[in-house]
């Protein structure tokens, strides 16, 4: 395509919301793409796309250009040149890109290929992370992890199934196709602004990755069971429980922001789901009050999000070693005051959004050790290089006892 330089700008604009002032790689694109209305689809494509290679391959881009003491607009103009040409992009004869040289970036690329933390693109301390708790699988999740995220619909049976689904989509244009990993899951063909299709307005169908639709078909939940959402965010997983459970029953969606239950209330009615209350947790009370009242109970908890870096790649460049510790920590009280809202014979799920042991099934290990009233009955894993989608965990544990 040609390229002109307010495009390059905008992309640069958005580099710098998410390096320099923190703001979520998406928010940031989402941002830009809506102040700029009279873009084309073209225009909108190049600008999403392009943003997202530079925050993923961050590191790469800056090693093969040299280093830059500012991240300024200037700075990322010339990264928006690296990838460009990396991908066979002839570049305008601007004074910004001044001294690209195609050719010495593929050889220096070529030379760069034996440090992994740069070839991948991933922090030092995250790369060490990562091989002591994977070993030489770390490598092959590391590189899954760097390809582009498919778009994932699942298909919601209060309204349709997923075969209906494919055909109404496909007559609006969308091709998809099935997944064996989820059976309501359908990956489009292509990208696009998908929320104006007319079938999402009428609650047909919900964007969710095709391991994240794994977990609420894991926690073998009925119609007319009292299930508790207990980390429920936006709602996702609630939102699949109740199609799973024929919105039948009740569910109980609880979460620490208040601003993200209101969200799940909006999906819920697009949805058709009824049996979802939304409840914020204001104080230990909230959780005490549900104590040993729930058939199933799911804790889908905070974590690294290190299973989701393909569809937020900014977030290897915000973790820290700190936050990493921390999270495990709030992993251990969280399964540890929270599983008391199971009733004796109820099950659970723990889960995340992690492929990393220590937040995943050291976890477990560690929680069963001190609860000799839960089993652990089930686990699994999501692994992006194994299944091609996110990487989750997940584990079914079931209490035996008072």
């Amino acid at each position: 395509m040609r390229l002109h330089r307010p495009l390059l700008s905008a992309l640069s604009a958005a580099c710098i919301d998410i390096f320099r002032d923190g703001k979520y790689a998406d928010k940031a694109v989402e941002r830009l793409l809506k102040s700029n209305p009279k873009w084309g689809s073209r225009d909108r494509a190049f600008l999403a796309e392009n943003t997202y290679e530079i925050v993923r391959w961050k590191r790469l881009l800056e090693a093969l250009d040299g280093p830059s003491p500012l991240a300024d607009e200037q700075h990322f103009f010339r990264l928006a040149g690296v990838n460009l040409i990396l991908k066979n992009v002839e570049l305008p004869d601007w004074e910004e890109f001044s001294g690209l040289d195609p050719t010495a970036i593929f050889n220096k690329k070529k030379s760069l290929a034996i440090d992994r933390r740069i070839a991948q693109s991933i922090p030092d301390w995250l790369d060490e992370v990562g091989t002591a708790e994977l070993g030489d699988q770390w490598e092959a999740e590391l590189a899954a992890l760097n390809q582009t995220a498919s778009v994932v619909l699942r298909a919601n049976t209060l309204k349709t199934t997923a075969q209906e689904l494919q055909k109404l989509l496909a007559a609006e244009g969308w091709e998809s196709e099935n997944t064996p990993l989820a059976q309501d899951a359908l990956v489009l063909q292509k990208r696009g602004n998908i929320f104006q299709s007319p079938l999402f307005k009428k609650g047909c169908f919900e964007l969710q990755d095709a391991g994240s639709q794994c977990i609420a078909p894991f926690l073998q939940v009925e119609p007319g069971m009292r299930v508790v959402d207990a980390c429920a965010g936006a709602g996702g997983k609630s939102l699949h429980l109740a199609a799973l459970m024929e919105n039948k029953g009740s569910i109980i969606a609880l979460d620490t922001e208040a601003w993200k239950l209101t969200e799940l209330q909006k999906r819920a009615r697009r949805n058709g789901v009824h049996i979802i209350q939304a409840r914020p947790i204001e104080s230990t009370k909230t959780i005490k009050r549900l104590h040993n009242t729930a058939d199933r109970l799911l804790l889908d908890v905070p974590c690294s999000g290190l299973g989701v870096l393909r569809r937020n790649p900014d977030a290897k460049w915000k973790l820290s070693q700190e936050f990493l510790d921390r999270v495990r920590g709030m992993q251990a009280d969280i399964i540890r005051a929270y599983s008391k809202i199971v009733r004796p014979g109820g099950k659970m799920v723990y889960a995340t959004c992690s492929i990393l042991p220590s937040e995943n099934e050291r976890q477990v290990e560690l929680f069963l050790a001190e609860n000799k009233a839960f089993v652990r009955l089930d686990e699994r894993h999501i692994s992006p290089s194994g299944q091609g989608f996110d990487g989750f965990y997940m584990a079914l544990m079931e209490r035996t006892r008072v």
